[in-house]
């Protein structure tokens, strides 16, 4: 496998993306499964059930995780984006605020693929922002 060095600005630039994803993920999977009284209203009142809760919490960590580790990072990201989907469809169907509530789930799919794209050369290779001529 060809590797090229990556500059410190983009290292950096990638680190920082990466890390407001999973600092937000690991933050909102850890009060899926240890609720207080504020995230189980708001989830019941986006029309989840009580004990749909926790399996939330375990797919919002386990997409994460995936995310956080270089070798599954594309899959990872692959599952947050499908999380992120569910989140913006539930956004949608109680007529929330477009750029605050229903397009913040968009910002945090696109910092995360940002963020691999920045520091993994086989996602550029996949998806590059220009040809190759």
């Amino acid at each position: 496998m060809r590797t090229t060095k990556i500059s410190k600005g983009r290292l950096w630039t990638a680190r920082v993306l990466s890390g407001l994803v999973v600092a937000f993920m690991l933050f909102d999977g850890i009060f899926k499964l240890f609720p207080p009284p504020e995230v189980l209203e708001g989830t019941v009142s986006l029309g989840f059930a009580k004990h749909h809760i926790p399996l939330m919490g375990i797919l919002a960590l386990l997409s994460t995780l995936l995310y956080v580790i270089p070798r599954t990072a594309v899959l990872g990201a692959l599952l947050l984006t499908a999380y992120f989907g569910g989140v913006v469809a539930s956004q949608i169907r109680i007529d929330a605020p477009l750029f605050t509530h229903v397009l913040f789930a968009v910002y945090l799919a696109v910092m995360a693929w940002a963020g691999l794209w920045l520091r993994d050369e086989r996602v550029r290779e996949l998806l590059p922002l220009r040809s190759r001529e």
